[in-house]
C-alpha cells in the first residue's frame, strides 16, 4: 500500500498545483455597473461561452475540483492511514 499512496499523494498535489492555477487564469464572474443597465450575456460571445477558452478552463477547473475532492476523500481512508 505504500507505493500506492505515494503515486496518490504525487496526483494529488499536481491535482492541487494544477487547480490553483487553472482559478487563478479564469475571469471575474462579476458584470460590475453592466448589470445595472440591463446588459446580459445576450451577445454573441456570452452564448458561445462554452466553446471558448473561458468555458473550458471552468470545465477543467470542475473536473479537478471533483478529482481533489475524490482523492482527499481516498487518502483518508483506514486503510491509508499510518
Amino acid at each position: 500500500m505504500g507505493i500506492l499512496k505515494t503515486i496518490l499523494l504525487i496526483i494529488f498535489a499536481i491535482d492541487c498545483i494544477a487547480l490553483i492555477l487553472l482559478v487563478l487564469m479564469q475571469e471575474g464572474k462579476q458584470q460590475g455597473l453592466g448589470s445595472l443597465g440591463g446588459m446580459t450575456d445576450s451577445t454573441f460571445w456570452g452564448q458561445n461561452k462554452g466553446r471558448s477558452m473561458e468555458g473550458n478552463l471552468a470545465r477543467i477547473t470542475t473536473f479537478l475540483a471533483v478529482l481533489f475532492i475524490v482523492l482527499a476523500a481516498v487518502l483518508n481512508l483506514p486503510v491509508f492511514a499510518g
